[in-house]
């Protein structure tokens, strides 16, 4: 009986101890999710030629910092970025586009980059059309990376682009943080969706979407699911992963993103 008590009490262990790492996974995954760097950023200036500060205010009243670099095309590409980092990151790609004559608006969200507040899903969003609200150029393209991918979806249904560029995108959160997370129940636990895949075939614009077949955060398997979700041309670069140089500014996706501004531009 008493092997049988002590099998007991250790099988309530496990389960007390199961329990309140869930508990923590639930209170704290938003920490797991955002990993920003809040730390303020230089003047645009100083780190991108001819590039200007940006400010605006969300629909909850939150005043956002922004890049902007003037291009001397009609055409405007909106970054939204992956979950870690800020703006200063993204600096290489709107140096080469601004290079092929393209405007670029590098946005932080709310927590990154020394902006106020904390990020969620719908936060991002609201952050999204805020920026969005100050591109008066002709054409448009949105450029999402990771989980800017899928803020970039959903801005694209909120206000259709004349572009959308998706970077190493995933199908919904779910199936990335079961990626990083094999032994949990991720679906069961996350508050934030972000569901590209199913939402992405509604998008009523070109979509071009790019990702590395070296990728071991976002599997090709996920992006290529989102790819034939939206129909889109797709653009696969050999042997890169996630967080290579090839996937921020590197020829191949520099230049899907050149080639779509073309395109568009020459659309009546």
């Amino acid at each position: 009986m008493g092997g049988v008590t002590t099998l007991a009490r250790t099988a309530l262990v496990v389960v007390a101890v199961l329990i309140l790492l869930v508990g923590l996974l639930w209170v704290f995954q938003r920490r797991l999710i955002y990993l920003p760097d809040r730390e303020p950023v230089p003047p645009a200036a100083a780190v991108l030629p001819g590039a200007r500060d940006l400010s605006f205010t969300t629909r909850d009243g939150l005043r956002l910092a922004a890049w902007y670099v003037p291009g001397r095309l009609d055409v405007t590409v909106l970054v939204t970025g992956g979950n870690a980092g800020n703006r200063s990151h993204r600096a290489p790609l709107a140096r080469a586009l601004a290079s092929y004559g393209l405007g670029v608006l590098l946005v932080d969200y709310r927590g990154y980059g020394g902006n106020p507040g904390s990020p969620t899903e719908e936060g991002l969003l609201l952050d999204a059309l805020a920026a969005r609200d100050q591109v008066r150029s002709r054409h448009v393209i949105y450029f999402g990376e990771s989980l800017g991918a899928a803020v970039a979806t959903r801005l694209a249904l909120e206000r259709p682009p004349g572009g959308l560029v998706l970077r190493s995108p995933f199908t919904d959160l779910a199936d990335a943080g079961q990626v990083a997370y094999p032994f949990l129940p991720v679906r069961l636990l996350l508050r934030d969706r972000f569901p590209v895949a199913r939402e992405v075939g509604r998008v009523r614009a070109p979509v071009v979407v790019v990702y590395g077949t070296g990728d071991t955060i976002v599997p090709p398997r996920l992006s290529r699911a989102v790819a034939e979700a939206a129909d889109a041309t797709t653009v696969e670069v050999a042997g890169a992963g996630h967080n290579d140089l090839a996937l921020l500014d590197g020829r191949e996706l520099v230049g899907a993103v050149v080639e779509l501004a073309d395109r568009i531009r020459r659309t009546p």
